[in-house]
């Protein structure tokens, strides 16, 4: 109750306005984030340009539609490029890297009106989404695994649409077990309900109090379904299948977790380390090579088994119902290495989707011979692609009105999901789609 009181005062009250001209694709009832912060190099893996710089062993090939690939670096995702859309004609907002990457995961610039109040896109979809959740729904709608600190959180939305951070073990959640027992839990929960009760009843609650009940609330309900933790747990030969590592880990328990059906819909899966301003051929430490190995066996064992699982709906795969989005903060710079054999900051770069709906096995947008300039965009807009666009894109897949603006917000000035997405400034990627 004191958690729904929050919910219905006023200033926290869903009050959206929507446009009766937008038709979103409702393609997908889950989504994947691969996040991949550092930024990771466009020319050297999705819109590979090659050469005298280009490792031989890249073995860059021909896979059909202007579609040329280092099957070398990745192998294994080039078993799956029939169901990746490759979008090139991305571009980044900002060339620092926590601007950028704050930017792509609140789709608008942090340092404007509405950026310091602004909430992850997992965070809306979850907002979005909560109408839909039943009782066997435990978990939080939004899951952060292996995210390290360069995640976006709830900005002034209620907390528990906030990021559930996971660093996934073999074990699953040990935290979810009281050491004395879950009915002497049971009855210290009691007494702290008992407690608090003056003090978190009194009026005006506000956000942080409202935050905190939240909390106590998720945290039980979790406490009280420890079969959950199964989901969080896997195999010695499950996370080596992944890759072995934290990343692959973290994806192999993205899969579970939504094929569980107990609430996760927006997981977000970050791999570090892709800030190769040295030594990026490097054969061992953390150079192209080691992170295209993780991203490599993790992403395309990942969508080997979602599209291997039934989805919720008869005839549908996991993967049918789930769109997955692998993107950096920008990308980095073309043509010859830079003098520590690195690549720096560029504002150029690339994303693939998968499955939600995608039509895959396709190319959206080009860049000239060196990969410094637009081509072709390869979408309606003739533009290039920006962080809001590929918010909306989202959105759209997730049946969530990309161009909704919230009345809710503390500044009082109206939120928009996507910013001027209600003056048809942004737009899903329809190409995306087919």
């Amino acid at each position: 109750g004191l958690v729904l009181s929050w919910f219905l005062k006023p200033s926290a009250m869903a009050l959206a306005s929507t446009s009766a001209l937008v038709t979103t694709r409702g393609t997908a009832k889950n989504c994947i984030f691969i996040w991949l912060p550092g930024a990771p190099s466009q020319i050297d893996t999705f819109d590979l340009k090659e050469g005298s710089w280009t490792p031989t062993d890249f073995a860059p090939t021909n896979f059909g539609s202007g579609l040329r690939f280092p099957q070398g670096l990745l192998p294994k995702t080039a078993d799956h490029l029939g169901e990746l859309a490759i979008v090139r004609s991305c571009l980044s907002w900002a060339l620092v890297h926590g601007l950028a990457q704050t930017w792509t995961q609140i789709s608008r610039n942090p340092s404007g009106a509405t950026g310091a109040i602004a909430p992850h896109l997992g965070a809306v979809t979850a907002l979005e989404l909560a109408p839909h959740r039943t009782a066997a729904d435990v978990l939080p709608s939004f899951v952060a695994l292996n995210s390290g600190t360069s995640i976006a959180g709830s900005g002034y939305l209620p907390s528990i649409y906030s990021p559930f951070s996971v660093q996934p073990t073999a074990n699953g959640l040990p935290s979810l077990t009281h050491p004395d027992g879950s009915a002497r839990f049971g009855l210290r929960y009691t007494d702290l309900q008992a407690l608090d009760a003056t003090l978190r009843g009194a009026e005006p609650l506000g956000k942080s109090g409202a935050d905190l009940a939240g909390f106590y609330t998720q945290a039980k309900t979790l406490m009280d379904s420890p079969d959950v933790n199964a989901l969080f747990a896997y195999t010695p030969d499950e996370s080596t299948r992944y890759g072995g590592t934290a990343f692959g880990n973290s994806c192999l328990v993205a899969k579970k977790l939504l094929a569980g059906r107990r609430g996760a819909r927006f997981i977000q899966v970050t791999l570090n380390g892709w800030d190769n301003h040295a030594n990026i051929y490097a054969k061992t430490g953390a150079g192209l090579y080691t992170q295209a190995l993780q991203l490599d066996a993790a992403l395309a064992n990942l969508l080997t088994d979602l599209k291997a699982s039934p989805g919720e709906t008869a005839g549908k795969t996991l993967l049918d119902e789930t769109i997955v989005l692998v993107a950096g903060e920008f990308g980095r710079t073309v043509g010859s290495l830079n003098g520590q054999g690195g690549r720096d900051h560029f504002l150029r770069t690339s994303v693939v989707f998968a499955g939600g709906g995608v039509k895959g096995g396709q190319v959206i947008g080009s860049t000239d011979a060196t990969g410094a300039h637009l081509a072709s965009s390869g979408w309606a807009e003739n533009r290039d692609v920006r962080p809001e666009d590929l918010a909306a894109t989202l959105y759209s897949a997730l049946g969530i009105d990309y161009t909704t603006v919230r009345h809710d917000d503390p500044l009082n000035r109206g939120f928009e999901y996507v910013p001027y997405a209600k003056d048809g400034v942004y737009k899903p990627i329809e190409a995306v789609f087919g």
